[in-house]
């Protein structure tokens, strides 16, 4: 007699359905998993023994035999446990095989039969709804899973739940959506003194996803602006919020009973190594550029990041997916995200400033920021030199504007490109914005035409950074609410194309 279950196994982010069946048969008592399961799933028969008895369910003394099909699928993770009760449960006919076919389950048991938080409910859900099955699910997961509403989602504490629920003793309530709210902000830009050029700058990025590059001296404030741009980006869309937590539920970054609104912001230590920027290890897991999906990725002493590491940047930034190859997985991770890099200006970190400087100045300078390639450096948006800050600034009163009020035109800015590329699935800022449609959107005057070739011919732009040139001045004219690209947004967005390039 033959019983089957469902659940998934995880390809990237993307969820493969898998079949679950349960065959008890006469023979030598006996309890096997097979279907090419790791380690934790093999281990899953004596949790799921320990479980069962726990609720005084003794096993059969016949041979028990569980396969995982596709068979020639790899399964990994504790989450084939509760699959796996199932289907022995419904093969001793102990719950009905038909509710058990009509639900997607995954969840990993304790020995006493409670239910514990597992990865990946939210593409699991994905998958049940496709398939028009249920989910069940562990309860700490309910709120994830729920996000997904076109199926219904159960989420249950224990495995005796469970059962009362499938014999209709109790019946579980279907899980609700949550969505972790987040408190009031507490870096605000104002905070900052001075740096009026580089707040300009950040509110360029945060409303096309403009790249951007800070270069200052040790205690200029980089950090801290960095720190502070998650409090002037738009909340996710419905859409990209269901997009970066299906990343981070399979990571397993969703601990909070549900998922949140709030753009992510991620900043790796410069010793991180290529699989933690990149994706990759064991079961090719996402790394920090596809954590950072929807987000900021922050990197600080960016010439201090191992020059592979930088290097796999390249594609990324320009593709907005990555592909983690390896030799048992092939995973393609989704990665539009905004890049925010810090530096010194030289090793010591003080070569612009005459009384600190050490006697290289100026090829030391030159020898620390060549670490980062000429391909590499072409493709940040906006360049900006953060000059030191004397102590006797700091006691000046706040200047600009708050956190709020900046927020309040990228939104503004994003809400005209959201309208802008409405018709052109894929696009949603114009930081995306390529060929003929740049063309269209960015075109400047006549003014800013000459302009732009005039610094052209002078700095010798790149193809890319011309384009790159014209996306920061379509932004520039989004904040300023105009519809035309014109002479002033050209001058202020070669301003900060050009400013390192000048020193270098």
């Amino acid at each position: 007699m033959v019983a089957r279950a469902y659940t998934v196994a995880f390809e990237g982010i993307e969820a493969r359905l898998v079949e679950v069946q349960c065959a008890v048969a006469a023979g030598l008592p006996a309890f096997a998993v097979v279907g090419l399961p790791d380690k934790a799933v093999s281990e899953a028969k004596e949790r799921v023994r320990a479980a069962l008895a726990a609720m005084s369910i003794a096993l059969p003394s016949k041979r028990i035999t569980v396969n995982l099909s596709p068979a020639d699928l790899p399964k990994e993770g504790s989450h084939f446990d509760l699959p796996i009760a199932l289907a022995l449960l419904a093969a001793l006919e102990i719950i009905p095989k038909d509710e058990v076919e009509a639900t997607v389950a995954l969840g990993e048991l304790s020995l006493d039969g409670r239910l514990m938080p597992v990865i990946g409910a939210l593409p699991a859900a994905m998958v049940a709804a496709e398939a028009d099955r249920a989910l069940l699910c562990p309860k700490a997961c309910g709120a994830e899973a729920a996000w997904v509403g076109a199926t219904q989602v159960l989420a249950a504490a224990s495995l005796d739940q469970v059962v009362r629920h499938y014999t209709g003793q109790a019946p579980i309530t279907p899980a609700e959506a949550g969505e972790v709210t987040r408190g009031p902000l507490t870096k605000d830009l104002r905070e900052v003194k001075g740096q009026e050029r580089a707040k300009r700058a950040l509110e360029i990025a945060a409303a096309g996803r403009h790249h951007l590059f800070l270069v200052g001296t040790p205690g200029s404030g980089k950090s801290m602006l960095a720190a502070r741009l998650p409090g002037i980006l738009p909340p996710l869309s419905a859409a990209e919020a269901l997009e970066t937590s299906m990343i981070h539920s399979l990571a397993g970054l969703l601990s909070e009973g549900g998922i949140s609104r709030d753009r992510p912001f991620r900043e790796p230590h410069h010793t991180a190594s290529m699989a933690a920027i990149v994706g990759g290890g064991r079961g090719a897991k996402p790394g920090e550029i596809s954590l950072a999906h929807h987000g900021v990725l922050f990197m600080d002493e960016f010439p201090e990041f191992p020059r592979a590491v930088l290097e796999t940047l390249r594609q990324p930034i320009e593709t907005g997916d990555v592909v983690v190859a390896r030799a048992n997985a092939h995973v393609r991770y989704p990665c539009r995200f905004l890049l925010v890099a810090a530096a010194n200006p030289c090793k010591c970190g003080y070569m612009t400033d005459p009384a600190r400087a050490c006697a290289k100045v100026p090829i030391c300078g030159e020898d620390y920021l060549s670490r980062i390639s000429g391909p590499l450096m072409d493709r940040f948006d906006l360049r900006v030199d953060v000059p030191p800050v004397a102590y006797t600034d700091l006691d000046l009163p706040p200047s600009g504007d708050r956190s709020a009020t900046v927020a309040g035109r990228v939104i503004a800015a994003r809400a005209v490109q959201t309208q802008r590329f409405a018709a052109h699935p894929g696009l949603r800022v114009n930081a995306d914005a390529e060929g003929a449609i740049l063309d269209e959107i960015a075109s400047p005057d006549a003014e800013g035409r000459a302009l732009i070739s005039r610094v052209a011919d002078r700095f010798g732009l790149s193809a890319r950074g011309y384009h790159r040139v014209l996306r920061v001045a379509r932004t520039i004219a989004d904040l300023a609410g105009s519809a035309e690209v014109r002479s002033p947004h050209i001058a202020e967005a070669v301003s900060f194309r050009i400013n390192l390039g000048q020193r270098a």
